[in-house]
C-alpha cells in the first residue's frame, strides 16, 4: 500500500464542496466539514523527491499570497496540509509565521486481517442513511451538519455504521470507498460506552462491509496526539503508512 493511494483516498471518502486547481495549489472548498476538506495542497507532481536538491522551490511567495486570498475568499482561514516531500512548503510556511497543528498518521491493513472472528449479535449494523440516533451521537461528538454533508456528499461505495453495547445506543462511524481503499472516519463512542471493546468491534464491522465491498485495503486516520486510538490499531496489528500535518496561522498574525 502506497502513501499516495491512501492520500487520495482522503478526498474520494471525505470530499470537499468544491475542489479545484490554481497554480501550483489545489484549494478546497470545506463548508463547515473540518480540517480535510478545507486545507490547501500542493498540486501532484510539485512536491520534490526527497533525494532532490532541498533549495529547488516549485513555488513563490506570491503564490503562497494568492493560496491564502483564495482561502479567505472562501470564508476560511488559510490552512495548508504538508504531505511527506514537501519541505520547502513547510519551511516558508514556518518562515511566514504559520504553526504545526494537528500531526496525524495514517493506518492500513488488508480487511480479512480484522474479519477472523465473527461479530457479536446486535453490536455493529452498517446502515446508511443514517438514523437519528446516529446522527445525536455524532453531534454530542462534535460531528456536526457540516460534516455530515460531507458523507451525504461523497459517490463511491459507504455506510454508516450503528454500535450497541449494554443494549443501547453506543456509537457510529462513517465508511467510504475510493480506488480499493476503505476509510473509516468520524468514529464517535458515547463517553459512557467507552474502554469496554466497542471501538474494536466497530474496526471489525468496518473490515468486513469494505471485504464484502471489494476493498483491498482498510485505511484510518488517526492524530499523533489520540494516544487511545492510536493504542487501539495498533493493537489490531494495523501498519503506519505515512504521516502529515497541518499549518496555520495564528489569528492576528500579519500576512
Amino acid at each position: 500500500m502506497t502513501p499516495e493511494r491512501v492520500l487520495a483516498a482522503i478526498d474520494g471518502t471525505w470530499p470537499p464542496a468544491r475542489i479545484f486547481d490554481d497554480g501550483p495549489w489545489t484549494l478546497r472548498d470545506g463548508q463547515g466539514g473540518g480540517q480535510r476538506v478545507s486545507a490547501a495542497t500542493l498540486r501532484d507532481g510539485t512536491r520534490r523527491p526527497v533525494r532532490e536538491v532541498p533549495s529547488r522551490r516549485p513555488f513563490t511567495a506570491d503564490e503562497l499570497a494568492t493560496a491564502e486570498t483564495a482561502m479567505q475568499a472562501m470564508g476560511q482561514p488559510p490552512l495548508f496540509m504538508i504531505r511527506p516531500g514537501e519541505e520547502d512548503l513547510d519551511a516558508q510556511l514556518d518562515a511566514r509565521g504559520y504553526v504545526v497543528h494537528d500531526p496525524v498518521r495514517a493506518w492500513v491493513c488488508p480487511p480479512a486481517q480484522l474479519c477472523d472472528k465473527p461479530l457479536p449479535r446486535i453490536t455493529v449494523f452498517d446502515i446508511w442513511e443514517p438514523l437519528a440516533i446516529m446522527r445525536e451521537i455524532w453531534a454530542e461528538g462534535g460531528i456536526g451538519p457540516g460534516r455530515i454533508a460531507v458523507m451525504e456528499r461523497a459517490k463511491g461505495p459507504k455506510t454508516a455504521l450503528f454500535g450497541r453495547l449494554n443494549q443501547r445506543p453506543a456509537g457510529v462511524a462513517y465508511v467510504a470507498i475510493h480506488d480499493g481503499v476503505a476509510m473509516l472516519h468520524a468514529l464517535e463512542i458515547v463517553p459512557e460506552q467507552r474502554r469496554q471493546g466497542l471501538a474494536d468491534w466497530m474496526m471489525r464491522g468496518a473490515a468486513f462491509w469494505a471485504r464484502d465491498h471489494g476493498a483491498d485495503t482498510l485505511a484510518v486516520l488517526c492524530t499523533r496526539a489520540n494516544t487511545a486510538a492510536n493504542s487501539l490499531y495498533a493493537s489490531l496489528s494495523m501498519t503506519p503508512v505515512t504521516d502529515y500535518h497541518y499549518r496555520r496561522k495564528p489569528e492576528g498574525a500579519p500576512s
